[in-house]
């Protein structure tokens, strides 16, 4: 029989938090396709989302090594289940009548235009971010493990760059192909693989911060040695 794990003060604080960042990271700013002017790199496009989206694997890395990958597993469904939700709430709103008068029509169509897509984006986003984020926590998890603890910064970065390899890998190419044209599809992807890797480098010390005054005030610092890692379970 599993041992129960008792409350935590914070964990409801920092799953909400995650919740609210995925799905204002995925649909107000997914959908757009921005560039900025780097050096020698000259015009990088890149989606709009990369500013925030970054933050949900921020909090998945406190969540796995403050609490275990459990707490962050069910932080991920919780994720999925609310991007859900978003994407039929914005198709059944798009499918209701428009009242009459031109006001009304035009903010019709701005809803199609910014939400019209939103099922697509929604899949895309809960497949590759479910995918990523759980790995992500898997290889935190067991790096922690072989660290013996050791190495915050190693355990971190290297799980967020093999997590954010999964997500970014599928996240474009399902959301917008056909949409966009597919060389713009494969430089926004590499855009992003790169532009949240280096986030997570430059969120580092703010993670040592985080994640050593969650231990102090939770009295916990939990180590996946005979956690069962199965993707397709809540229970913590």
């Amino acid at each position: 029989m599993d041992s129960p794990r008792r409350h935590h003060r914070y964990y409801d604080l920092i799953l909400t938090a995650f919740v609210v960042v995925l799905l204002c990271s995925n649909f107000i700013g997914a959908g757009k396709a921005a560039v900025i002017d780097l050096p020698y790199f000259g015009a990088v496009p890149f989606g709009g989302g990369i500013l925030f989206f970054p933050i949900a694997y921020f909090f998945g890395d406190i969540l796995t090594e403050v609490y275990g990958y459990a707490y962050d597993r069910r932080a991920v469904w919780a994720g999925f289940a609310a991007l859900a939700f978003a994407a039929i709430m914005a198709q059944v709103v798009i499918a209701l009548p428009v009242a009459p008068g031109d006001y009304m029509a035009n903010y019709q169509h701005g809803l199609e235009t910014v939400f019209g897509n939103s099922w697509r984006i929604a899949l895309a986003s809960m497949f590759s971010f479910w995918c990523g984020s759980l790995v992500n926590s898997y290889v935190l998890a067991k790096m922690k493990i072989w660290t013996q603890g050791r190495a915050l910064w190693m355990r971190t970065i290297g799980s967020t760059a093999v997590g954010e390899m999964v997500d970014s890998s599928f996240f474009y190419m399902l959301a917008f192909y056909g949409i966009w044209p597919t060389h713009e599809i494969i430089q926004v992807a590499l855009a992003q693989y790169i532009l949240k890797t280096s986030w997570e480098i430059l969120a580092t010390p703010l993670t040592y911060l985080v994640v050593n005054y969650l231990k102090r005030k939770e009295n916990e610092d939990f180590y996946d040695i005979h956690t069962n890692f199965t993707p397709f379970r809540v229970k913590v």
